[in-house]
């Protein structure tokens, strides 16, 4: 199973949950404080909504492809490193009450992309320390040489 991650981060949480909600006719997976996601069957869709500041406009905050295994994410990551893209790994990340391993890539216009594995789900998992897991994306160093990441 694999399918597109869409994360976006919104003004006001409760509204967008209403909206995306109705659009696509499916109540949200996973609600937690700052947070929402979506596990749409058809079309193969996770979107994310991470709370942001009130008043702005709704961003993108990242792209991803959620794969089943950490094999998948491996293999990811070497056929990316094969194509010539900079590859930065996490693995054993605590994101978004989850357990993670992933892999991120930032396309031509520094649009993070991360391929992913959810491997527990969790409704206290903290974050790690320093991490920058659903922050604001002004804290993202996007390119190559990216040391923190927006992650979900």
């Amino acid at each position: 199973m694999s399918r597109i991650q869409l994360a976006l981060r919104v003004p006001d949480l409760q509204s967008a949950i209403a909206f995306y909600s109705k659009l696509l006719d499916t109540e949200p997976a996973k609600l937690r404080d700052g947070y929402a996601n979506f596990a749409v069957t058809e079309p193969p869709l996770k979107l994310v909504l991470i709370e942001g500041e009130e008043g702005t406009d709704t961003r993108l905050d990242h792209l991803g492809v959620e794969v089943a295994s950490t094999e998948d994410v491996a293999a990811a990551t070497a056929r990316l490193s094969q194509a010539g893209l900079s590859t930065r790994e996490e693995n054993d990340t605590a994101c978004c009450y989850a357990l993670q391993d992933k892999v991120w890539v930032h396309g031509p216009g520094q649009e993070a992309w991360e391929v992913y594995v959810v491997k527990a789900d969790a409704d206290t998992l903290a974050k790690q320390p320093g991490s920058t897991c659903c922050a604001p994306t002004d804290a993202v160093q996007p390119g190559p040489q990216a040391t923190t990441t927006s992650c979900c």
